[in-house]
């Protein structure tokens, strides 16, 4: 749904108020007759022959998939990788926001980094206080478990993991883990065998 979300925007800022499932579908490579069938679960949302409104479909999926009220997030680990996120303007077209930051480095603590103040670690505990329970763990491996835990102690309970490792967290905690290392690691198999290869 947020790929077909994300699509939406896309006709939306080129000032289509309709787009049919044909060309929605390709401007996210899938097949036409996948994303209505997708669609169908949820609803019936479109006229045959006619085509999807821009503006309503967006509406409906944003409700199908709770962001049609913006959510705070906290970022925790604000080194490269975390200021490279806070600096990322592809959050708010889904109604995400970066709300607070976290680092245990006194160096950084009280940094402003795009309008937001980097905290202490040690005040992590009061996220939910806060109406924060989303969080983007960008800290190294040996401090991601750690860092889990005190999240989910925090009443977080939605984790977008950059660390490379697997977290142990209660069921009712959902992890996204993002590798990008790994991810990149898939590519050289598309390759002919011997191209690239470094001397």
């Amino acid at each position: 749904m947020p790929v077909y979300l994300r699509g939406l925007h896309f006709f939306t800022e080129q000032g289509h108020k309709r787009v049919s499932s044909k060309k929605l579908a390709e401007s996210v490579n899938i097949k036409p007759a996948q994303m209505r069938k997708d669609l169908s679960y949820f609803g019936d949302f479109g006229t045959p022959g006619v085509g999807y409104d821009t503006k309503k479909l967006a509406e409906q999926i944003r409700s199908i998939i709770h962001l049609n009220v913006p959510r705070k997030a906290a970022l925790v680990g604000c080194g490269n990788l975390g200021q490279a996120l806070m600096k990322y303007t592809g959050f708010d077209s889904f109604g995400l926001k970066i709300a607070a930051l976290f680092d245990k480095d006194k160096r950084k603590i009280g940094r402003l980094v795009q309008n937001c103040k980097i905290e202490d670690i040690r005040k992590i505990s009061a996220l939910s206080k806060r109406g924060i329970f989303l969080a983007i763990l960008a800290v190294p491996l040996c401090a991601a478990q750690e860092i889990a835990d005190k999240l989910v102690q925090a009443g977080v309970q939605g984790i977008l993991n950059f660390a490379p490792c697997q977290l142990r967290v209660p069921r009712n905690t959902k992890v996204i883990n993002i590798d990008i290392a790994l991810d990149f690691a898939r590519l050289p198999y598309y390759l002919p065998k011997n191209i690239g290869a470094s001397e």
